[in-house]
């Protein structure tokens, strides 16, 4: 009954529970035994929640007993990466400098959640500080990617990857700076969202760059995602960047199909030194969409795109530097070693080449949306360019083999960071590694409904989802 429970989508597992085929207790008492009995084996989670899960439960329970049912999360068991402050409970961002830290505030997003119903069941397990692509924590506990352990999970939101992938919850909160929601989402085969930047409030989230920290959903499938950002998006006064634009309902015209849609597939750049298997997936994914009634469209994108990954990076070190620039001088001992390499890498950054980075920004923003949406209403394009990597592949200390890999795998997703622009991750079939891959759509600003519309169109098409691995 557990494996039943915890291998329902989480739209399923809502239509059980508003039909009272399943209580919220049983759906809850099921992820809970699934993490304790997969927790050493998967070290997706940082802390289990058992107590405070059994309590929203029963109080979920007792909504639905009265006949208040708050949204299509209600009763449902989420848990998230360990950035997340909640008053009153440790919140670790995966660092040995913080494992302790209990914050008094709680964010907007976890606030939002609980609004809807939601049920946060566990704190997962992150890259340290959210610096790193790959999913390698030197100073926590590394997930373990689901499919092959010896395989990137893919970072910085790797707890919450491998928890949606492992059946552990029906969906977790990730964030994405450089492609930390996207790239944990491909390694482990499920659906991620990077918002548009202004859409989900930061509030009372871990900062690593204010410039391109986004936060969003990860979980199994289109539908599942669509229902997460809704509640957590729109404007927030404490974060005075979120955007006043109106959240649509994206679950109202999410079966509307791509007939007419025009797909654009890039020119440059993200297909540069694409694996064979992978480019053949990307192939066969453009293939349904045009059976489907999509317009294939190939697009010229701009060549200052090829600028966007070494930008980001920039942004990155140089925003996420001055953040930890103490602790670098007082606990410097404290971090790992890549990470205490690529803040130090941070501080070497000239504020003239920092404010050219960030000034650029709206030239280049401009420059892309002239040459694609003019033209196309989504780009469709590569996650990673590459079968998902060995461990061993990379070395885990600083060193050049090292800072090539991550720059090479985070390729295709800093540009969509540095443009500020929405993306949808959608698995798209397997490597012969037996690993997942994965393709992306890069909407326009604020236009995350139609993301949704063309992924879930791929997606019932397909029986990705249904695939998971064998723990």
């Amino acid at each position: 009954m557990t494996q039943y429970i915890t291998h329902m989508t989480l739209t399923e597992v809502s239509e059980a529970i508003s039909k009272k085929k399943l209580s919220s207790l049983e759906v809850t008492e099921a992820c809970l035994k699934r993490m304790e009995e997969l927790s050493d084996k998967l070290q997706s989670t940082a802390e289990i929640n058992f107590d405070f899960a059994r309590a929203q439960a029963k109080k979920a329970d007792e909504d639905f007993k009265n006949g208040i049912i708050l949204s299509a999360l209600h009763g449902i068991p989420l848990a998230h990466k360990d950035m997340y402050y909640r008053s009153g409970r440790i919140s670790g961002c995966g660092s040995s400098i913080r494992k302790d830290f209990v914050p008094n505030q709680t964010s907007t997003a976890l606030r939002r959640l609980d609004h809807a119903g939601a049920l946060d069941i566990a704190r997962l397990n992150m890259v340290e500080f959210a610096l790193g692509v790959t999913g390698h924590n030197d100073v926590m506990p590394t997930p373990k990617n689901p499919w092959n352990k010896k395989h990137f999970t893919g970072g910085s939101s790797s707890g919450s990857g491998v928890a949606v992938a492992s059946r552990l919850v029906f969906g977790a909160l990730g964030s994405d700076t450089g492609g930390s929601i996207r790239l944990p989402a491909a390694c482990c085969g499920v659906v991620g969202m990077k918002p548009t930047s202004g859409r989900v409030s930061r509030y009372g989230a871990m900062p690593l760059s204010h410039s391109l920290d986004t936060i969003g959903p990860l979980t199994r499938t289109v539908k599942d995602n669509a229902s997460i950002l809704q509640a957590i998006a729109g404007r927030d006064e404490n974060d005075p960047t979120t955007s006043n634009i109106a959240v649509p309902s994206y679950l109202n015209g999410i079966a509307s199909g791509v007939k007419g849609i025009r797909i654009g597939v890039p020119d440059i750049y993200f297909y540069d030194h694409i694996d064979s298997e992978v480019y053949s997936l990307m192939s066969e994914s453009l293939a349904l969409y045009q059976k489907l009634g999509a317009e294939i469209v190939p697009v010229k994108l701009p060549i200052s795109i090829r600028h966007t990954n070494a930008l980001t990076i920039a942004i990155i070190a140089s925003e996420g530097s001055a953040l930890h620039q103490n602790w670098l001088k007082e606990k410097s001992e404290q971090y790992g070693a890549q990470t205490r390499a690529r803040f130090l890498m941070g501080l070497m950054i000239p504020a003239v080449m920092y404010n050219q980075a960030l000034n650029l920004r709206a030239q280049l923003l401009s420059e892309f949306t002239n040459n694609v949406f003019t033209k196309v209403d989504i780009l469709h394009a590569p996650v990673i360019t590459m079968p998902v990597p060995e461990y061993i592949d990379t070395h885990t200390k600083v060193d050049p083999d090292y800072l090539e890999m991550i720059t090479r795998f985070g390729h295709c997703t800093r540009p969509v960071n540095y443009l500020g622009l929405p993306s949808l991750c959608i698995p798209c079939g397997f490597t012969s590694n037996g690993l997942p891959s994965s393709f992306q759509l890069i909407g326009k600003p604020f236009d995350e409904e139609t993301l949704y519309r063309i992924g879930y169109a791929y997606e019932r098409e397909t029986n990705w989802i249904s695939q998971h691995p064998s723990l």
